[in-house]
């Protein structure tokens, strides 16, 4: 439900978990812990949506959260472009109108991969589905309107003082555990102590919104295209990025400008008419500046004191990879929380968030974000067509082929993570985002959608809970499995399929799945003692004594 009330006195209202920040991700969060029963609280300053069109392209990935939080048709209805003009991007050398461009970004490439297709709406489109879905959750009580004041851990937990935004009223909260999704300027993270690597590009950028119908006239020319990246020799590697918000009337933009420009001193109509290569007509409907850098927090956790999303992480917009990696945040750290205020998590578990989606992001600024901005300056720096244009078609070609194999090699997983069953001398290597899109089911990675005998899709027969996948029809092979979760109280479903297929397709007879539907561990038979043994480890109890 959603509450604006609050008392001038500081009387503390209890709560499992308080989350501070409803973005996408905070919002994400409640739904995750709601739906799993924990009594959580979400603070957020803003009474609507911000109707700033960021966040826009959400990953096959990402639409699988979105289906387990019951919002997934929700979230495709609400849709402002039409399915069928696709969500792909295109690339283009000096302006979008020039000679040479390819398709890039193509995720729908690696579709079979996922149990959804990908989606494109603006963030304050997607937070409005969110909003929607954690009003019907009794466990989530919502406080917009709210601020964090100062947070601080206790003997007993956590206490935050919260106010209004705009109002004189006060509340004091206490809980088990906080989690800041409250932005790159995190109260929470301040607060916690937490410090940030910094990598500042000493750049300013600007952000446009703006309507320009002939815009859509003039890229009819690449149908199906959603976003558009345009590379320039003098940008030095940095991008002119377009991308639609509607189909046909809104854009948004993103370019490099020069130290100091204000809204006032710079022609921002002329810019966008030399980066798409013709003069259209321009109504303004926002001007910011935002500086380019990569943030990342040293560490996600400080005791009772979680932080995701951009708190945990900033980046340029870049690839789409903010808002879809923090609502990964959100699910790995929402069951978590859930399984140790639950009892049946173990201790190792709550740090384990810090010690998968950190490598993770860390990999994803080096290997992706921050790499494409080296790689597009050693190009431009090295290719010119006014120089060697027959050098610069073959590398321009090079280029354009390389883009598929970017979508396939961005493939997040936890390999070596503390809680998986991974091979042999991997445990406590971290894991990465860069991988490979396979079926095989492999410790650490999601899995693969697969069809059972009876016509369901694998995910829409896992449980809430870790999930047990056995193909044959010798119950002594996951047998050990069900004593050993019985005994130790863990949530355990087993899917039981006899299709042989399918075990070729996952290449073990025996699959057990995380609840974020990552592969926790592989193999053919176990016995009760190694069950167990898996299940410790795998729920954040290896340290714990043998019963």
């Amino acid at each position: 439900m959603e509450d604006s009330e609050g008392s001038a006195a500081a009387v503390a209202q209890s709560s499992s978990v308080v989350i501070v920040g409803g973005g996408p991700v905070g919002l994400g969060l409640a739904v995750e812990l709601g739906q799993r029963g924990i009594p959580c609280v979400l603070v957020e300053a803003h009474e609507q949506p911000q109707p700033i069109p960021k966040g826009q392209n959400l990953t096959q990935r990402t639409m699988e959260h979105f289906h387990f939080w019951g919002a997934e048709p929700a979230l495709r209805a609400a849709r402002v472009i039409p399915p069928e003009y696709g969500i792909g991007g295109l690339t283009a050398y000096g302006t979008l109108l020039g000679t040479y461009s390819y398709d890039w970004l193509q995720r729908d490439l690696v579709k079979p991969y996922y149990f959804q297709a990908n989606e494109r709406l603006p963030q304050y489109a997607t937070e409005r589905v969110l909003r929607q879905r954690v009003a019907a959750l009794p466990q989530v009580r919502t406080l917009f309107g709210w601020k964090a004041d100062s947070v601080a851990e206790d003997a007993t937990g956590v206490r935050l003082e919260i106010s209004q935004r705009q109002g004189p009223l006060r509340q004091t909260l206490r809980a088990d555990y906080v989690v800041g999704c409250d932005g790159g300027r995190s109260v929470v993270r301040q607060q916690a102590g937490i410090s940030q690597t910094l990598s500042d590009h000493d750049r300013q950028m600007v952000l446009l919104v703006f309507r320009a119908p002939q815009l859509h006239t003039l890229l009819q020319r690449y149908p199906g295209k959603s976003f558009y990246n345009v590379l320039h020799p003098e940008l030095n590697g940095y991008w002119k990025f377009f991308g639609r918000v509607d189909l046909g009337n809104t854009w948004f933009f993103h370019a490099p400008v020069p130290p100091g420009t204000t809204q006032h001193n710079f022609d921002f109509r002329q810019y966008l008419h030399e980066a798409v290569g013709a003069a259209f007509d321009v109504e303004f409907e926002h001007i910011g500046f935002w500086d380019l850098r990569f943030a990342l927090a040293d560490t996600y956790r400080a005791g009772r004191l979680f932080i995701a999303g951009d708190a945990a992480h900033s980046h340029p917009p870049y690839g789409g990879y903010g808002v879809n990696s923090g609502l990964e945040d959100a699910r790995n750290l929402g069951w978590k929380l859930a399984a140790t205020l639950q009892g049946w998590g173990g201790a190792a578990l709550l740090d384990s968030y810090d010690a998968e989606r950190r490598p993770v992001f860390a990999s994803t600024i080096r290997d992706f974000i921050a790499k494409s901005i080296e790689t597009d300056r050693e190009f431009l720096a090295s290719h010119d067509p006014q120089r060697d244009l027959p050098e610069f078609e073959a590398q321009w070609q090079r280029r354009a082929s390389g883009a598929v194999g970017e979508v396939h090699a961005f493939e997040p997983h936890y390999e070596g993570s503390p809680v998986v069953c991974g091979p042999a001398g991997t445990t406590g290597h971290g894991g990465s985002a860069v991988g490979s899109h396979q079926f095989v089911a492999r410790a650490g990675h999601h899995l693969a959608p697969a069809t059972l005998s009876m016509g369901r899709n694998v995910f829409e027969a896992l449980g809430d809970g870790f999930s047990l996948l056995a193909f044959g029809a010798n119950p002594a092979h996951w047998q050990p499995f069900v004593a050993a979760a019985d005994a130790l109280g863990l949530p355990l479903t087993v899917v039981q399929d006899t299709r042989e297929g399918e075990r070729e397709r996952y290449r073990a007879g025996l699959v057990l799945v995380r609840p974020d539907q990552f592969a926790a561990w592989t193999g053919e038979s176990v016995s009760e003692r190694e069950a167990s043994e898996i299940l410790r480890q795998v729920s954040g109890c290896a340290e714990q004594l043998m019963p």
